[in-house]
């Protein structure tokens, strides 16, 4: 089974996604990637934070585990404590053609949070409906477990 940590990024009601434009498809994700041999989950998400935003960052919660047939991703609430976001310089920027569709075209942007209410491509979208329901309810104390079937 495969491990991807991703973060959940949130200052002035918004939070940070990476916008993605590849093989004609036009979405957005939480940043993450997969977890390395020999690295927690919350290490990952703090490599993938720099890699992917140029930020650095610290984990204050685990929010949510979402497990999909082969693989679970796991996301942390964090908090930006250094860096310089949009500057990520992981193998996504440094080392994609974005003229190839297969590869396409990665950038770190910051969307509203009332946005994921009418956003139809943000994924996983259980994680978007979570971080809405975040800003009138707060985060819970446990990390939200979602099973996703894939059809």
């Amino acid at each position: 089974m495969r491990t991807r940590a991703g973060i959940v990024l949130v200052e002035d009601n918004k939070v940070a996604l990476i916008e993605r434009h590849r093989a004609g498809l036009d979405y957005f994700v939480f940043p993450g990637g997969g977890v390395d041999d020999g690295e927690s989950p919350e290490q990952a998400a703090v490599r993938e934070a720099m890699e992917e935003l140029g930020v650095e960052v610290v984990i204050k919660q685990k929010v949510a585990e979402i497990h999909f047939d082969t693989s679970v991703q796991i996301y942390f609430l964090v908090e930006r404590v250094g860096g310089e976001f949009g500057t990520g310089m992981g193998d996504e920027f440094t080392d994609s053609d974005p003229r190839d569709p297969s590869e396409g075209i990665y950038a770190a942007v910051w969307m509203p949070i009332g946005e994921l209410s009418w956003r139809e491509k943000v994924y996983p979208a259980p994680l978007a409906k979570l971080v809405l329901q975040s800003e009138t309810d707060g985060w819970g104390n446990e990390a939200v477990v979602i099973v996703e079937k894939i059809a």
